[in-house]
């Protein structure tokens, strides 16, 4: 399950070095160079990538701009795995690979600070609040809500 990544493997005039060219683009504008694996700066796109890159141990560097990626390979290694490595960037499942519970699912996810906040018509569900929500987009959400109740009757 995800979204596959149509690449096309090219040779380049310097030997060692790999390019890569995407269907889609990494960087947009800018130009992303790693020497090392990153303790994931952004968690962009290129960052992965170049984490996966680094991994495989075939790898020295790596350039990204946009859509265009240049791997320089460690002498005596092969850039044959390369491509795949590129391909399943946005793979999340993979054959027989078994997705979460629900319960593991929830059990990652943030927990929200739940605090009581005033409520205008009395109702128990208007009553708790995410403290995330700023004041004044609750305030108007409120006072929508309130108008919308009042026309109904």
């Amino acid at each position: 399950m995800g979204q596959p990544v149509s690449v096309t493997q090219q040779p380049s005039a310097t030997p060692g070095r790999v390019r890569f060219e995407l269907n889609r683009s990494l960087t947009g504008q800018g130009h992303e160079r790693y020497t090392s694996a990153v303790a994931s700066r952004t968690g962009k796109p290129s960052d992965v990538l170049a984490n996966r890159f680094f991994e495989t141990g075939t790898v020295s560097a790596v350039h990204v701009y946009g859509n265009m990626i240049t791997v320089d390979v460690k002498p005596g290694s092969s850039s044959d795995s390369l491509i795949k490595v590129v391909e399943d960037l946005y793979q999340y499942w993979t054959p027989g690979k078994v997705p979460p519970s629900e319960e593991e699912l929830m059990a990652q996810a943030p927990k929200s600070e739940v605090t009581a906040a005033p409520s205008a018509d009395g109702s128990p569900s208007a009553g708790v609040v995410d403290s995330r929500i700023p004041a004044a987009l609750l305030a108007r959400s409120q006072a929508a809500l309130a108008k919308a109740r009042a026309k109904q009757g």
